[in-house]
This record gives structure tokens, sequence and C-alpha cells, in this order.
């Protein structure tokens, strides 16, 4: 596979357990016990996947997430790294700040290293591709036209950006994956388990029940004029969402 992932977990026989196992999944695992030491392989080095804990040692994973983020909109590269927590912090609201803070996923201790090894092929498989590199796919991979357009939104595969009015717009990788997934659906009412199924796991059974309704959130943040009032990616109450607007491929 030859994929890089950086594990940042204090914890060194949890750290050495997740390692070898992903080692033997055939991933190129870098350890980090501190922030400073993941900020710093960060900046050095090309990674596709960040699995890393909140509560360390020199301060909070989500404010690493945070920063990774941040960095990658000064960047200009819109959203390239994958970003899965791995920690004790298992309330609902913990759950939501971590997807709040631009987290891909949230696995809470203690877990099955069988079904985190599940989940992070299924991570790469899905937004890694033949090279790993953490993205949605153009054309050639899935199917898709070079370019999806719905109103102002434009999603350029040949990019693998996505913009709104001319604009870029930073988005996490589920977050575009949701996007795409109405996009290819648009006027059709999506329920819960259809967009687990499509974005996250297979059968969503190791996703969170707030994760669909925190991504749309945080979706519409960034595509709606008015979030608060969407006139594009609408609740249907009891039922789902849809995205109420045609879709144009190119």
């Amino acid at each position: 596979m030859n994929q890089g992932i950086l594990l940042v977990e204090d914890e060194k026989s949890l750290s050495r357990a997740v390692s070898v196992k992903l080692a033997k999944e055939g991933y190129q695992v870098h350890s980090a016990e501190s922030i400073e030491q993941a900020r710093a392989f960060y900046e050095n080095s090309d990674v596709q996947m960040i699995i890393c804990d909140i509560g360390l040692p020199d301060g909070s994973g989500l404010d690493f997430c945070m920063e990774v983020r941040n960095r990658e909109r000064e960047n200009g590269a819109g959203k390239d790294t994958v970003f899965l927590f791995l920690t004790a912090m298992d309330t609902e609201m913990d759950i939501i700040n971590g997807y709040e803070a631009g987290g891909d996923d949230y696995v809470t201790k203690p877990f099955s290293l069988a079904v985190l090894l599940s989940k992070v092929n299924a991570i790469m498989e899905r937004y890694g591709g033949a090279d790993g590199k953490a993205r949605n796919g153009g054309a050639s991979e899935c199917g898709r036209p070079p370019i999806m357009r719905s109103g102002d939104i434009v999603v350029d595969f040949g990019e693998n950006r996505v913009k709104k009015g001319g604009a870029y717009l930073s988005l996490t990788a589920n977050e575009q994956k949701l996007l795409l997934y109405f996009l290819e659906n648009p006027l059709k009412v999506l329920s819960k388990n259809q967009i687990l199924e499509a974005v996250w796991d297979v059968d969503g059974s190791f996703v969170d029940d707030n994760t669909v309704a925190v991504n749309i959130r945080r979706l519409r943040e960034k595509i709606e004029d008015d979030p608060s009032a969407p006139s594009v990616l609408k609740n249907i109450r009891g039922l789902g969402y849809i995205w109420e607007r045609e879709c144009e491929k190119q």
C-alpha cells in the first residue's frame, strides 16, 4: 500500500499495538507522542492520514486538527489529510467537538484493533485510490465527468477542488464526499442510512448517530448563502435530506 499514516498517541503500548497492526496491513506508520513531535513531522513529511488522541502531554488534539486545517487553507490546497480522532473522550459533545475541529472520523477507546483497521482501510480506499492521496478521485477513477455544476457550486475533478461563486472552498474529505453524493443524486430524498452507507462505513455501524447531522451542518455553513435557512441542502423531516437544485455534468 505504501500509504503514510501519522499516529499521535502518548500511551506507548497502545501506540505500538496500533502501529504493528497497521504496518502488517502494509501502511507506513510514523509515531509521535506529543503535538510538538506531530507538528514537526507533519510540516516536513507527506502523510495521507493522521490518527490522533485528544488528551496529549502538551495540548489538545482538537487544536492540532484545527492547526492542520488552517495550514491547508493557507496553502490554498483545500482538504488533503484525513484526520481521525482516537480517544477516550466519548460523550456526545466530545464527538461533536471532534467533527467541529475538522475531524473526518472519531473512534472512542476502548476499541477493537480489527474495527480500527477496517475503518482505516475503508477510508484509505475511499479517499486514497492507488497512490494513497486523500482525495475523492477524478473521472477516470470513478466514471464521473471532469466537472459537476449545480448553481454556483462547481466540482472540478481535474483539480480535485470545489468552488462556490468562483472562490475555492476548504472542505474536509467527508464534506466533499457528502457534497458529491448529493450532486450525484439531486432532487432525491436521501435517508440518514443511505448517506452513512455512501459516505462512511459500509453499514454505518461504526459511525456515531450525530455524524450525518454534524457534517450536514458544516457543509451548509460553506455552501449556503444563509446556513440557518438553507435553500439548497434541505432537511425533510422524518425522511432525510434533499439537494433541491439540478446538477449539470460536463
